[in-house]
């Protein structure tokens, strides 16, 4: 399949202090890839959570987001999914 920007991909991260830095590494590791990316945590002027969803928008072959879902969830405490929009 040719490269398409129909990609969605959710990921969950737990333990994000411990984390995010090696989270951080496979999307930068995949930044031509990813179009869009929304982070979402739960804070307040007294909390910050330890957790947090990442959504993305990504653009690429399949398997180019295959490669990036494979090195997603190798990460510790991280679990990705992925949809193709124009799949559907």
């Amino acid at each position: 399949m040719a490269q398409h920007c129909g990609w969605i991909v959710a990921i969950k991260l737990d333990e994000r202090i411990d984390n995010a830095a090696r989270l951080q590494e496979v999307l930068t590791k995949h930044g031509c890839a990813i179009k869009v990316r929304l982070g979402l945590h739960e804070t307040s002027q007294d909390y910050c959570a330890n957790y947090g969803v990442i959504v993305l928008h990504g653009c690429g072959s399949q398997g180019e987001i295959d490669e990036m879902m494979a090195d997603l969830n190798g990460v510790d405490g991280v679990k990705a999914s992925s949809m193709d929009l124009e799949a559907m």
